[in-house]
């Protein structure tokens, strides 16, 4: 069975320029999911990151990974990540069986998320496994400058809300042939639960990068 690791890591961000290889515990933030992967090669045969930017690509060779030059036409702000790992598949010559997406502004997970999700993937035999966060937060909309509650009515304690869940970002393991078809998640895939504080971080600001960083000096 041959497993690859892809990490999507294009250039050009705007509101935290270079966020892909600024220091993340010092060292860059792409290197964390790079140094996942290759901690985990009991399951992950090769690791390729998907990049338009020279800067990124540098610091990819410099960790061990493979580079994937990513043409400016599928780098674009509203491109879907689907078109970076196609266009990877798209250039290898050896056949895949299964991706492991790591998104790298999800830089930090739990040490053994990769070998449990895996396992729970073979043992489920779906298209694609996704990792998610139950969120205990009271939720609901504001419309007409009136907030109207969306998960829980008003009064109701927080431990007595029904169960909701978002898609952390943390990990996604794919069948090769289901991204091929422009698959990552369908109605054929697994929700893998993850309650772990890494589940929070997700880097799009300076305020996140710090958020991490102070993790990381904690944790």
């Amino acid at each position: 069975m041959k497993n690859i690791a892809i990490i999507p890591a294009r250039g050009g961000s705007k509101r935290l320029p270079q966020k892909n290889i600024l220091s993340l515990g010092g060292i860059p933030l792409i290197a964390h999911s790079i140094l996942f992967a290759q901690k985990n090669s009991s399951i992950v045969s090769d690791i390729y990151v998907s990049t338009d930017d020279e800067a990124i690509k540098n610091v990819a060779l410099q960790y061990g990974a493979k580079v994937i030059d990513r043409p400016k036409s599928l780098s674009g702000d509203l491109e879907p990540t689907i078109t970076a790992v196609q266009h990877v598949l798209a250039n290898i010559s050896t056949i895949i069986d299964n991706v492991i997406l790591l998104q790298p502004t999800n830089p930090l997970r739990p040490e053994n998320l990769l070998v449990e999700a895996f396992e729970r993937y073979q043992d489920h035999n779906c298209e694609s496994l996704f990792t998610v966060t139950r969120n205990h937060q009271k939720l609901g909309k504001i419309m007409k400058k009136q907030f109207f509650p969306f998960n829980y009515t008003i009064g109701q304690r927080s431990q007595d809300l029904d169960p909701l869940y978002f898609e952390n970002g943390l990990l996604y393991i794919i069948r090769a042939e289901s991204i091929k078809k422009g698959r990552i998640i369908s109605d054929n895939s697994t929700p893998y639960e993850v309650n772990h504080i890494f589940a929070n971080v997700d880097i799009d600001t300076q305020e996140d990068l710090d958020y991490a960083n102070f993790l990381i000096k904690k944790t």
